[in-house]
């Protein structure tokens, strides 16, 4: 089924309440716009079909039955429902008191999380002299149950409201109040202040934070498909002006005006104008971008890595620009909210990137810092990435933001890659000095004092090479104690294009922890095929080096053809070059491979089959020959006879 601009395939309307209060008959009065005095107890599933309503979307109406020996099937129903349609009868105030003694309690503890309309049946039999007061009762109700969309009484035999009970429960599904406004502040929820806001910079065409009337009026026909007249534009302006002060300037509609107008939609019962606006924008009911208008490159195997493209960093570079009014470079924490006020939320306000960048001495972003965040965003999770590029203003084509990198076993073949970001897992023992290294990429002072690593994190920056070109490196903090749980899974080092094993160089736990992680390591790329380059990196080197360790460290790297250990000592400042080093082993992803026992095994394996197949066609070769000389004695043989 096609899906329809909001977002939704269908709508899949349960109804439920007491027995008697008339659940089958309001389903078969919308069904056949009749009443009728027969209808079964229990009804099948029902279907109205996409154009029964202006949204063009179907609805499947679930009946369900109020017994005990049927209360798991209808439980089951009430979890899959997108809107819950309670009824109570009209001439039975008990029915309308266990709505809150019974049936919200009930979906509450199923944890339903769809709207609920509240309807009211057989209106017609209704006793006025002992009637429930709706107002009354609705007004206490809605104020306990946040989830209630809409309160109404209809009556099946007169088709009285029949059909606005299941347009409100539709409206409910496709045009949702909760996400737009917040009743307790009684003003637009932050999510929608920011969406709000991205729609109103982009229609800002001449960008002086005002709509002037062709840009309103441009506005007006993309949402609504419809022109404003110049006296509509006046008419629109005057009740802003006695709305909002601010409201209206020299330029034309401003900022606060523009959500005034929304404001209003609400006010007046009308979310699914608010709504058309939001859906033109490609907003879902979430207040995010639909996945429609995000056409993320896909990978066609995990050893792939996604990157931003030339393209999106020259945005970004522009974006970073007009950041930093005061040109010192750098991004101020108030700088960065403002450049996501038109994303839902700021994405780098919690881990893994939180702390992750490189900052000045006054906590400012840098622009390294900056493109590195964005680098670290789109390798862990470009869907976010691409939204964000977007939130923010690209107005490229959003399929030329992102590129999928080839295989790493591919670049390994070919040794060489074409990549612009490198991650590096960092393994090693406790207390072994990974934190430091990861500091150390960022700039940061060397720390004496000891914070352990309980989950992954991450630090990105970029390294500048011989020649100019700069890489993005990666550096991925894997704790001790997650090493077991990581290498569980099959396909976690077809990300990784270098691994470091760092150990204090004066501590024989340590140095015995790090040869023991390399070596599982590398025996899991050789089982899965993930087979990276290695380093091993003695870090402490300012202390007096734990001697087995010097000789081990030695036989161990010989044996397993990679390189010497790289000796750092952060407390000192001397990293030996240590990321550029990452970085060339990244850009040469064929070398500092370990060769384990099983490597040995299959590539003797591979040697062998290899010389069979050799013998195999030199045999077949001399048998061809063999055969075309037995040919031609024989035709040599004849021609004489």
């Amino acid at each position: 089924m096609t899906k329809s601009v909001t977002g939704q395939s269908g709508v899949r309307v349960v109804v439920a309440g007491d027995r008697g209060t008339g659940k089958s008959s309001l389903i078969a009065a919308i069904a056949s716009d009749s009443f009728s005095d027969d209808v079964p107890s229990l009804l099948p599933p029902t279907l109205l079909s996409a154009d029964f309503f202006p949204d063009n979307v179907p609805l499947t109406i679930i009946d369900t039955s109020s017994s005990l020996e049927k209360q798991n099937k209808r439980n089951e129903e009430l979890k899959g429902a997108d809107v819950v349609v309670l009824t109570y009868a009209c001439n039975d105030s008990q029915s309308f008191l266990r709505l809150s003694s019974y049936w919200f309690r009930e979906l509450q503890s199923l944890e339903v999380k769809a709207p609920v309309i509240v309807v009211g049946c057989k209106l017609d039999l209704r006793d006025e002299s002992q009637q429930v007061s709706l107002e009354r009762l609705m007004t206490q109700l809605l104020q306990e149950r946040k989830s209630v969309g809409t309160c109404i009484e209809c009556s099946a035999a007169t088709l009285y409201q029949v059909p606005e009970v299941f347009y409100f429960a539709q409206k409910a599904v496709l045009h949702p109040v909760d996400p737009l406004f917040d009743h307790e502040s009684q003003a637009l929820t932050d999510q929608c202040v920011r969406a709000l806001r991205r729609i109103f910079v982009l229609c800002d065409r001449d960008m002086d934070d005002a709509l002037n009337d062709a840009e309103l009026n441009d506005f007006q026909v993309r949402c609504f498909n419809a022109p404003l007249q110049p006296s509509e534009i006046e008419e629109v302006k005057t009740i802003v002006r006695q709305k909002v002060v601010e409201g209206i300037n020299s330029h034309g509609l401003t900022f606060p005006g523009f959500m005034c107008i929304h404001n209003m939609f609400l006010r007046k019962g009308r979310p699914e104008a608010f709504w058309s606006v939001l859906r033109n924008f490609g907003y879902d009911n979430d207040l995010k971008l639909m996945d429609d208008f995000l056409p993320v490159p896909s990978k066609s195997s995990p050893d792939q890595s996604v990157e931003l493209t030339g393209e999106a960093v020259e945005f970004l570079n522009g974006i970073f620009r007009l950041l930093d009014t005061d040109k010192d470079r750098a991004l101020r924490p108030a700088e960065v909210d403002k450049l996501f006020c038109t994303a839902p939320e700021s994405p780098w306000n919690d881990a893994p990137y939180k702390d992750a960048a490189e900052r000045t001495d006054m906590g400012y972003l840098s622009l390294n810092g900056f493109l590195s965040q964005w680098a670290l965003m789109t390798l862990l999770d470009p869907l976010c990435s691409l939204a964000n590029l977007i939130y923010i203003g690209y107005s490229g084509n959003p399929a030329a933001a992102l590129r999928v990198t080839r295989r790493r076993s591919v670049d390994r073949k070919r040794q060489a890659t074409k990549k612009n970001v490198f991650q590096c897992y960092v393994f090693g023992s406790k207390k072994a000095g990974k934190s430091a290294l990861l500091d150390a990429l960022l700039g940061r002072s060397f720390s004496n004092s000891y914070t352990p690593t309980t989950a992954q994190k991450f630090a990105t920056n970029a390294i500048e090479l011989i020649g100019g070109t700069r890489k993005t490196l990666v550096l991925r903090e894997i704790p001790e104690s997650e090493v077991s749980i990581v290498l569980s899974n099959q396909d976690y080092l077809a990300a990784c294009d270098v691994a470091v094993f760092v150990y204090d160089s004066s501590d024989q736990y340590s140095w015995k922890k790090s040869r023991d992680l390399l070596e599982k390591v590398a025996g899991q790329g050789d089982l899965t095929g993930y087979r990276v380059p290695c380093l091993l990196i003695a870090a402490k080197d300012d202390l007096t080096p734990y001697p087995r360790a010097v000789q081990d460290s030695v036989k161990v790297t010989q044996e397993l053809g990679i390189e010497a250990p790289i000796h750092v000592s952060m407390k000192l400042g001397d990293s030996s070059n240590v990321y550029n080093k990452i970085v060339r082993a990244a850009e040469h992803p064929h070398l500092s491979i370990p060769e384990t026992e099983i490597g040995k095994k299959r590539k003797q394996y591979h040697r062998l089959l290899q010389n069979s197949l050799i013998f195999a066609s030199v045999g077949t070769a001399m048998a061809v020959v063999g055969l075309a000389a037995c040919r031609a004695y024989a035709v040599k043989k004849n021609s004489s006879a």
